[in-house]
C-alpha cells in the first residue's frame, strides 16, 4: 500500500463513482478499478459495494476514510510544515499603544506591521503614554505611541499626529449650537480623569481653563473615560475630548453629549513615536525598523 493507493481510494470514496473519480485523478476507469482491487486485497477487506448502478462505501471503507484523508493532509502539508521548521525565527517586539488612537493612525501600525513582516514579528502593546514611554527607555517595548509631551533625552520622538480638541458638553443646553466660548462653560464643571490615565498634556488644559475662569474641578476615579461621559450627559460638566468624530473617543459618548469646537481656544493633543536613540542609531537593534517606522511616519496626521 502506498499513497496513490489512499489517493485512489478517497477519490473514489468521495465520487461514489468510478468513471467520476478516474477523470478527477486524470486516469482511466480501469487501471483505478484494479488499485482499489489491489488496496482490497492487502487490507483483506471489501471497501465499495459494486453493482450496476451504485457504489457505496462498506464498513471497512467508511472506517477507513477518515483515515485516509488524515494521512493524505499530513502528507500534503509537508512542504509547508518543512519551509516552517528551517525558517529562521523571527524576534517578536512589541509597539505601545495609548487608548483612543485615531484610526488613520492606526492604519500606519498596520502598515508598519507589514513592513516588518521581514526582519521581526511586531505586535502590539496597551498601556498609559507615561507607561508606555517608560517601557520603552527600559527596553521592555522597542516602540510606542504617546501622547505629548513626553521629557525623555534617551528618547527619539518623531511627531505623527495632531488632533484638535473640542468640549464634550451637555448636548440639551447647547442645542443648535456649532461652537462654545469658554465663558459659556464657566458655570460648569471641568470633569478631569486620574493624572495616572490622563495625557500630561491636559494639564496644561486644565491651567489655561483655571485662568479664564472655569473653576469647579470633578476628578473621578475611574481608569476608562465612560464615567466623565455620565457626568456630561447629566448636565453638570464638561470636558475636553478629540474633535474628530472619527475618533474612538466619540465610542464613549452617551446620549445628550456633543462635541463641539471652542471659538476661543483652539488645543491639539500630539502624538509622537517613540525610540530609545542609542537602539535607532545606525548600529542599534532596531536600525532597521527604526528605519522602516521613520520612512512610513514622515508625514504628520491633522484631523
Amino acid at each position: 500500500m502506498d499513497i496513490l493507493h489512499l489517493r485512489y481510494f478517497v477519490a473514489v470514496a468521495e465520487e461514489l463513482n468510478f468513471s467520476q473519480a478516474a477523470r478527477r485523478l486524470h486516469m482511466a476507469a480501469s487501471p483505478l478499478s484494479q488499485r482499489i482491487k489491489d488496496l482490497e486485497r492487502e487490507l483483506g477487506y471489501e471497501l465499495f459495494e459494486r453493482t450496476t448502478h451504485r457504489v457505496d462505501l462498506t464498513t471497512a471503507g467508511a472506517a477507513l476514510l477518515p483515515m485516509a484523508r488524515d494521512i493524505l493532509e499530513q502528507v500534503n502539508s509537508i512542504p509547508w510544515r518543512l519551509s516552517e521548521a528551517v525558517r529562521p525565527r523571527l524576534d517578536r517586539l512589541f509597539i505601545g499603544m495609548p487608548a483612543g488612537v485615531h484610526p488613520l493612525l492606526r492604519e500606519r501600525v498596520r502598515l508598519l506591521e507589514d513592513a516588518c513582516q521581514e526582519v521581526c514579528e511586531l505586535k502590539r502593546w496597551p498601556g498609559t503614554s507615561a507607561d508606555l514611554a517608560e517601557a520603552v527607555h527600559d527596553g521592555r517595548l522597542a516602540m510606542a505611541l504617546a501622547r505629548l509631551p513626553v521629557s525623555d533625552p534617551a528618547l527619539e520622538i518623531i511627531e505623527v499626529m495632531r488632533e484638535r480638541l473640542g468640549a464634550a458638553v451637555p448636548a440639551d443646553r447647547f442645542a443648535g449650537r456649532a461652537s462654545v466660548t469658554l465663558e459659556e462653560l464657566a458655570d460648569l464643571s471641568y470633569v478631569a480623569t486620574p493624572n495616572d490615565v490622563t495625557p500630561a498634556y491636559f494639564e496644561e488644559i486644565d491651567a489655561r481653563l483655571n485662568s479664564v475662569g472655569v473653576k469647579k474641578r470633578i476628578r473621578i476615579n475611574m481608569a476608562d473615560y465612560s464615567g466623565s461621559s455620565e457626568l456630561i450627559s447629566s448636565g453638570i460638566a464638561f470636558s475636553m475630548t478629540m474633535l474628530s468624530p472619527e475618533s474612538p473617543m466619540h465610542l464613549y459618548r452617551l446620549e445628550n453629549v456633543a462635541v463641539l469646537p471652542v471659538d476661543d481656544f483652539q488645543p491639539a493633543l500630539t502624538t509622537g513615536l517613540l525610540f530609545r536613540r542609542d537602539r535607532a542609531s545606525a548600529d542599534g537593534d532596531l536600525s532597521d525598523v527604526a528605519g522602516r517606522a521613520r520612512q512610513i511616519f514622515s508625514e504628520v496626521i491633522s484631523v
